[in-house]
Parts: structure tokens; sequence; C-alpha cells
């Protein structure tokens, strides 16, 4: 991105983090960027500290903002898109991971991906979820342009295929976060600065486990599957799904207290959300953070409330 670009987006960044935000607000978003917030403005502006703030920051964490704030500016246009509705692969509201891989080792990626989905994680495995009846290179590019992040399993023959080091370029272009597992291949070329993840002698579930820890703590990808984990979540029509949910949330690290907020305060508009085991797992996570516990009477509660907004005044 060049210079000028640049100072032109945080601008545009600034109006509308002004908009929508406080400045402790702001603070606390930047904060799952990992950008440091102990900078004072020269101007009593939110503006203003969005600009003097983001100067610094790396080209892809200035554009991973943008994308998230569904900013039209021409910096970020130049990175093409999918639109949702095209992608029809992804499971909704989940995090969407590309897998590249091998086609000699589907069978095991398709466990991996089966294992990912309990952490809110939707991956896109080419062999099963391309339909027979469509363009097979457009969907592996719809898949591309419409990631949240790549995992490459890296194992010998990886590099000689055209079509992995392919995506792997695409996601280098699009400055996502490139995951690599070294399965008896370690990280080259441009990907060599990853040090990767070694799934040798590992589990299918060991390495799941491994990616969900990698995307829950990682600048790129954090804030993202932070907030889909919280949707999901609150949305979930199962005691089963809400469980998976919940214990993903409970083993992501330093969690935002204002994700704590959304979850406590939301948790009684659904009444999938009332089991008392599943409660049992809310209140550990949550009480941790200082909340106050959460039972069965306190969804009976919200349903009166509701029922009393509804009476003629």
């Amino acid at each position: 991105m060049k210079k000028l670009e640049k100072k032109d987006l945080i601008s545009v960044i600034g109006r509308e983090l002004q908009e929508r935000m406080t400045f402790s607000e702001i603070d606390s978003y930047f904060t799952e960027y990992h950008i440091p917030t102990d900078h004072t403005p020269s101007a009593n502006s939110k503006w203003v500290y969005v600009k003097e703030v983001l100067a610094g920051v790396d080209d892809e964490i200035i554009l991973e903002i943008a994308r998230e704030l569904e900013i039209d500016h021409h910096a970020v246009s130049k990175i093409p898109t999918i639109k949702d509705g095209e992608a029809t692969f992804w499971k909704p509201g989940h995090f969407r991971l590309f897998i590249s891989h091998l086609s000699s080792f589907k069978v095991t990626v398709s466990h991996l991906k089966n294992l990912l989905e309990d952490y809110g994680v939707s991956s896109f495995v080419a062999h099963e979820d391309i339909e027979p009846t469509k363009l097979w290179e457009m969907e592996i590019e719809r898949g591309l342009f419409s990631m949240d992040a790549l995992c490459a399993i890296l194992m010998p023959g990886f590099k000689d295929s055209k079509w992995t080091d392919q995506e792997v370029g695409v996601a280098i272009g699009r400055g996502v976060l490139i995951i690599p597992i070294r399965r008896n291949l370690d990280p080259y070329g441009f990907i060599g600065k990853y040090q990767g993840f070694q799934a040798n002698n590992k589990t299918i579930g060991e390495v799941a486990k491994g990616i969900f820890e990698i995307l829950s703590t990682h600048e790129k990808t954090r804030s993202t599957l932070i907030n889909k984990l919280v949707d999901l979540f609150l949305m979930s029509n199962t005691k089963g799904d809400a469980l998976k949910r919940i214990q993903a949330i409970a083993m992501i690290p330093d969690f935002p207290k204002d994700k704590v907020e959304a979850l406590h305060s939301g948790i009684t508009e659904n009444n999938n959300l009332k089991d008392l085991e599943l409660l049992h797992y809310f209140n550990e996570f949550t009480s941790g953070y200082g909340k106050a516990k959460i039972s069965p009477i306190n969804f009976e509660s919200a349903d009166l409330d509701d029922y009393e907004d509804d009476l003629p005044f």
C-alpha cells in the first residue's frame, strides 16, 4: 500500500470509529489487534487519536481493520473479495479456514475439518466441498477470496503441486494468516518465516486444538474468531452446540471483557441455553471475570420482562 493510500485509509477508519465508538471502546478494539493505546492525542478528537495511533501500524493490520469495518476504499478494493452469498460452502456464522493439502491426504483432512467445527471453524476442503456440477477452479477461487485464514498441510510433494503453491500465494497476497502444519516438511519460500505447527506424532484432535489456539491468539484472526464464537453461542439451537461453543470460548486467554459482558447479558434471551449442565460451564467461565451466576430463573425473569414490555401504558 502506498504511503498516501495508507494515510487516506487511516483517515477514513478514523471517521468510521469516531461515529461508532467512544474513546474507551476504540481502545478496547485496538487492544484486540495488539495495538498500543497509551498515546495522548494532539487534540481532543477520536478521529485525530485514531489517525495518530494507526500511523505506525503495519499495512496488513490497517487493511484487516478496514475489511472488518466494511469500509469502501480503493486501497481495500484492490484485494478481491467474494460476497457471502456467492460462497455457499462455508457454514453460516463460522470462522472460515481454507485448508490447502495434497489429495492423497484427503481422508485425514476430512476428519480434521469435522473436529474444527467444534471450535466454530468452518473449513474449505476442496475434494468434498465442491459440487460436481460446478467449475472446480471457480470454487477454489471463491474459497480463497472469502477465507479468513489459510492452513497449509506441509508434507513431501506439497511444494511440487502448482495448486497448493498458488493457494498459499493468494493467502500471501491477501495478507491473511497462514498456518503451516509441518508433517515431514518445513515451511519454505515466502512462508519460511512462519515456524509452523509440528504435527508429527500428534492426533488429529491435537492438531485441531493447536490450530484453534493459533487462530484465537494471533492478531490477524483473534478478533474475528471471538466475535463469531460469541454469536454462535448466543444463537445456539441445541445444548450440544452451545456446550462446544462455551468450552471453546473458555480456552481463549484474556477474553475481552466487553465480549464477556455480551455473553452474560445475552444468554437469557435464548431459552435453549438454560440447561443446568450448560450453565455450569458458562458460570465457571464468566465468574472468572467477576460476573454473577446465571440460573434458570433468570430466563423466566427475562421472559416476564418481555411480556410486560407489551402491556398497554
